[in-house]
């Protein structure tokens, strides 16, 4: 037979005359009349259909198909038919004859109806491909990962699927997919049990499923929901982003036909996919992992009562998108009632992570020179001196607070270093100012301080806040500063509240005024005497009990 584009077809209505002109055609022709018996086959039709002699029945001669199309094309639906004769598949045009036969050219369309359905089979794969593509990459999250993975790949590839990842420590997650159900454990396994695991859990290409020998394979590869023998095993790396993210173990029952070499590739681009989605949610977890241990040392702590002295504070980043930003405070508990407790609040120059990593540094330094908390400014030299010794170039601006009860009495040493020095609300609802000042840490070699000393009677409060708050933009139309005017407002209606109480009414009386409008970082620290009756030790620590 002849492959080509058709065999020529006369002008609709024309009668073909059965003769010698049609025996010689290119193409198997094959003539039938009205009842449906063979007339005249020439020679190609002949070796298509041996038994095609004159007066043989067609549906004795011919396939079923071509039987039905000639069926139709007597009753007046003349139209090519198509169908298998064999390993082939012919296109068949029907001609109508002078007597009312009908003049059967015969097409091998082989060839292009294997490229149409290796076509419609790439077609389904890229959608395929394409939608796993987008439920990998919808969750970073590992289990989540793994468990869409061998979803897919059980539904579309195999008939179970065996997702193994990398082992942590001793035991190796693993995702299990058969009949539409996921199950996730972790097990001790053997990689070299299974020919070609360990191999793809190292991240080489694949072996070929035929050299893997189902009957060899240990327990916990083959899912107890896997009904019937397993027939064949494919094993194939989900390689990562430089590291391997896994292997893929797919496997079909023995009813199943074994994996064709197209299909191992098919699995080889699924498994790159799956391992690239798989590789970036563990990128992801682990980064958050690192992230939330160093954003524990980085945010603010929580602030409690310290022997008889309460401390609470506030703080709030310049975006909401922002945990963390350059205001800082902190508080350090003296050894015991008699000692003081020295509490810092800070502002480094700038926003975001870039300040909050400068923020943890001056804490840590802070901590280390404890000891040096009796002299404010020699404590502030050694810190200037750390800071210029870094590579950084911001610099910094804080207020000590040392802090010591004695009796009714709270005890304060301030001393600013280029802060907004802190405001004292009293028991009558005025607000004075600690007159304390200094220069900034962090940019001159040289640096000065002066020290102030306050007393707070039970129920007043000295609060230290950054310039973020009063700086905070707002009002009608949101470019008027809220200012210290109006922060020492706020503060006046505070006398005899508790700290958190003080902390609180300061925050949303600012939060008022500034609206939805952007605002630099805030942090404020308020330092209350509470009214109390007598002092009690709780977890190491000295509190106060409130009088009605």
């Amino acid at each position: 037979m002849t492959s080509c584009e058709g065999p020529p077809r006369p002008a609709q209505g024309l009668m073909t005359s059965v003769g010698a002109s049609w025996m010689a055609a290119p193409y198997p022709a094959l003539v039938v009349d009205a009842s449906g018996a063979v007339v005249e086959a020439n020679a190609r039709a002949t070796a298509l259909f041996p038994r095609a002699v004159r007066g043989a029945p067609l549906a004795e001669v011919a396939p079923g198909w071509l039987v039905e199309g000639h069926r139709r094309a007597g009753s007046g639906a003349a139209e090519p038919v198509r169908g298998s004769h064999g390993p082939s598949t012919l296109e068949a045009h029907p001609t109508p004859g002078e007597h009312g036969e009908t003049v059967w050219w015969l097409v091998d369309d082989t060839a292009r109806s294997l490229a149409e359905t290796a076509l419609r089979d790439e077609q389904r794969r890229t959608a395929f491909l394409a939608d796993a593509s987008t439920r990998l990459l919808a969750s970073l999250n590992t289990e989540r990962c793994m468990e869409v993975t061998v979803r897919l790949a059980a539904e579309h590839l195999a008939d179970a699927a065996v997702l193994v990842a990398p082992a942590s420590g001793r035991r190796h997650p693993l995702a299990v997919a058969v009949d539409g159900t996921v199950t996730h454990a972790t097990a001790r396994v053997d990689p070299s049990a299974v020919p070609g695991l360990a191999e793809a859990l190292r991240g080489f290409p694949p072996v070929p499923s035929r050299w893997i020998d189902p009957a060899a394979l240990p327990d916990w590869v083959v899912p107890e929901a896997l009904a019937g023998r397993v027939g064949s095993v494919a094993v194939t790396p989900l390689p990562g982003h430089g590291v391997p993210a896994g292997a893929l173990i797919l496997l079909r029952r023995g009813d199943q036909a074994a994996f064709d070499a197209s299909e191992e590739v098919f699995a080889r681009v699924f498994a790159a996919r799956a391992g690239i989605a798989l590789s970036a949610a563990r990128l992801y977890m682990e980064q958050s992992r690192i992230t939330a241990t160093l954003m524990a040392e980085l945010l603010p702590p929580a602030l409690r009562q310290v022997h008889g002295v309460e401390f609470a504070g506030g703080y709030r980043a310049s975006k909401d998108t922002e945990r963390v930003g350059g205001d800082f405070y902190d508080v350090h508990p003296g050894s015991g009632p008699g000692d003081e407790t020295l509490a810092v609040l800070g502002d480094v120059c700038g926003k975001g992570l870039e300040a909050a990593v400068l923020t943890g540094k001056i804490r840590n330094t802070l901590q280390a020179l404890l000891p040096m908390a009796d002299d404010h400014g020699q404590l502030l030299r050694l810190l200037n001196g750390a800071l210029l010794n870094g590579h950084h170039t911001r610099f910094a601006t804080l207020v000590l607070a040392s802090v010591r009860r004695c009796g009714g009495v709270t005890h304060l040493r301030l001393t600013s270093a280029g802060h907004p020095a802190p405001l004292i609300v009293r028991q009558d609802g005025s607000v004075e100012e600690a007159p304390t000042a200094g220069t900034l840490v962090g940019a001159l070699p040289d640096i000065r301080s002066t020290t102030a000393h306050a007393d707070l009677q039970p129920g007043e409060t000295c609060l230290l806040y950054t310039d973020g708050l009063t700086e905070a933009k707002g009002g009608p139309l949101g470019d008027v500063m809220w200012g210290e005017d109006r922060l020492r407002a706020a503060l006046a209606e505070c006398a005899d509240m508790p700290a958190e109480a003080v902390v609180e009414h300061v925050k949303m009386a600012n939060a008022t005024w500034i609206g939805d409008h952007r605002q630099d970082d805030i942090a404020l620290m308020a330092i209350t005497a509470p009214r109390t009756t007598h002092l009690t030790a709780v977890d190491g620590h000295t509190r106060g009990r409130y009088t009605a």
